[in-house]
């Protein structure tokens, strides 16, 4: 189970920090990942984490903007988001998969969070 919590309002150019915690499995055995979902579009993958936190990887659309980490004995998941544009209002999920190789589709994700809001106004 994951609980994602950390979603709010803040202006453009600020931060939001989300963090997702995990339960019931051994959080170690999986990728994390973030994703986000905007009105009328569909899900889209904003960043992931290696099991042990060694790769990162993050699409060009957040690179630089967003840094995710991983706290294994904590069995938690951070995504700090921050120079927020509009753009990036949207509902965020947390996810666990398995595999590295398709780690940008959603589909390939056994677990899902149940995602919290982040609304960036302009």
């Amino acid at each position: 189970q994951l609980q994602a919590c950390g979603g709010g309002l803040v202006q453009a150019g600020g931060s939001l920090r989300l963090s997702c915690a995990a339960s019931g499995r051994t959080f170690s055995n999986y990728i994390m990942s973030w994703f986000r979902q905007a009105p009328g579009k569909e899900r889209e993958f904003v960043a992931a984490i290696s099991w042990e936190g060694d790769r990162l990887y993050y699409p060009d659309s957040v690179r630089g903007r967003f840094t995710i980490s991983r706290d294994n004995a904590k069995n938690t998941v951070n995504l700090q988001m921050d120079s927020l544009k509009p753009e990036d209002t949207a509902v965020y999920y947390c996810a666990a998969g398995r595999s590295w190789m398709y780690v940008t589709s959603a589909a390939r994700y056994d677990y899902w969070g149940q995602g919290t809001q982040g609304t960036v106004s302009s």
